[in-house]
């Protein structure tokens, strides 16, 4: 697809990065041109320098023969702007990034006023990512897929777990579960398991699951359900204003504190039942009095990472709270992964990956089969969600027959609403929804799957 991306912040870059790697012919617009530098030295994609609402500029970046704008500069009215015009010019598809939570207050308004097929809100968007993983808290990791049907979760192979030394073959059968174990992160190793794959303590397993089973598998597998009643949120910012607010209405008790007083203020105005404090959340004692070694959760979310990371390694060392971390770079993947600092939040990469899912479902229109693709384990593994439309060469055949590419596991075939895991006689349907879990890139329709060697 032609794709036209509007600001070349963190978000901008790394949509580009992505895009750029399936293949899309993308067009870059900023005003600054170092940051333009940056992205076309890096990657292999054609930029303008010039303002994303000019309608020349637009034109000049190809608006009449493009599939798709994208507009994620730092100021919700440009974005909008931005595709107001797009959608004037060119009549193709436009997604604004929009982070005021006045404006997207009004985005079903604004979304039919303006034809936007999409607005992404970053901060939201990590704020429910981080939700989910306090409402399960034994969680790494947690991704939906079918619309909610199914999870895709990261846990732990624990000490003393049933599971330890045990062959995947017999996961199912002696942990009497409907789960499959689709990957395995063993130390920095990525391993796309057979049923002769062993797992061990210290392993990272990724299983795919409906929600309602999720704690029963935790208990069977001797991973403790911890349930979270407190948490406590270092900086008042967007993030920490949409996750109190979730938090909230779930009545758990939650604590913010806030080094500025005015934004306090506000806080305390738009959420009249969360505790906001002012303070330095850096003072130690500060932090021991208003109860960081007594809460359940603890998510730091100031705008520095160093603060961030140092204050998460604290919470570690005082409490047995769930840690989860705001990285807003992800440079040093090997010494983060390697602290015990919880789970990280990236925003940037959140909000990419949901503009990706639209691409890739957009691309389904054109074409593509692909539902949604999460990507996980530093990018090397990727879940794709095929929707099966049209008979074709791996439609009813029992999957032991299909010569399937190595590196790569059916996970789960929902068929009617409800979750089959699969077994070699199953067969894929027409109508049915297929999870794919791979080490091979660049799969976009579920005859990918095969090995056409």
């Amino acid at each position: 697809m032609k794709i036209i991306i509007v600001g070349c912040g963190k978000v901008g870059y790394a949509l580009a990065e992505e895009l750029n790697e399936e293949k899309h012919d993308i067009t870059v617009i900023d005003t600054n041109s170092d940051k333009l530098d940056r992205v076309l030295s890096d990657l292999d994609v054609q930029g303008i320098v010039g303002n994303g609402t000019s309608y020349r500029v637009q034109m000049e970046a190809g608006i009449k023969d493009s599939d798709l704008l994208i507009a994620v500069t730092g100021k919700d009215e440009i974005n909008l702007l931005c595709c107001l015009i797009a959608k004037k010019a060119g009549n193709c598809n436009t997604i604004a990034r929009v982070r005021n939570p006045e404006y997207f207050d009004e985005i079903k308004y604004l979304r039919e006023e303006l034809g936007l097929a999409m607005a992404i809100n970053p901060e939201l968007a990590c704020a429910q990512s981080i939700a989910r993983l306090i409402e399960v808290p034994s969680a790494l990791d947690i991704t939906s897929f079918v619309k909610g049907r199914a999870n895709l979760i990261k846990l732990p192979v624990p000490q003393g777990s049933i599971v330890d030394n045990m062959p995947v073959y017999e996961f199912a059968t002696k942990v009497h579960t409907n789960t499959l174990i689709c990957a395995i992160e063993r130390a920095h190793d990525v391993i796309i398991p057979d049923g002769n794959t062993v797992l061990h303590v210290g392993d990272k397993m990724y299983v795919i699951i409906p929600p309602a089973e999720i704690h029963s598998l935790l208990q069977k597998i001797g991973i403790k359900a911890k349930r979270i009643r407190s948490v406590m949120i270092i900086g008042g910012s967007t993030i920490a204003y949409y996750l109190a607010k979730h938090l909230e209405s779930a009545h758990l008790q939650v604590k913010i504190i806030e080094q500025n007083f005015e934004q306090c203020e506000k806080l305390s105005d738009s959420l009249p039942h969360v505790m906001i404090i002012n303070g330095d959340a850096t003072d130690r004692q500060l932090l021991l009095e208003e109860g960081i070694d007594e809460t359940d959760a603890f998510v730091s979310l100031t705008n520095l990472d160093e603060e961030n990371l140092v204050l998460s390694l604290f919470a570690n060392k005082v409490s047995d709270a769930k840690i989860i971390t705001k990285v807003d770079k992800v440079s040093f993947e090997e010494v983060i992964d390697d602290m015990p600092i919880g789970t990280i939040a990236c925003p940037k990469n959140i909000t990419s990956k949901s503009i990706i899912q639209y691409v890739r479902a957009l691309q389904n229109s054109l074409g593509s089969n692909i539902e949604t693709l999460h990507r996980m384990l530093d990018d090397r593994v990727e879940a794709l969600e095929f929707r099966i439309h049209r008979q074709s060469k791996v439609t009813d055949k029992p999957l032991m027959n299909l010569n399937l590419k190595k590196n790569l596991i059916i996970c789960t075939i929902v068929r009617n609403g409800k979750i089959l895991t699969p077994s070699g006689r199953d067969c894929i349907m027409n109508g049915d929804t297929v999870i794919v879990v791979t080490t091979n890139k660049g799969l976009t329709d579920i005859t990918d799957i095969l090995d056409r060697a």
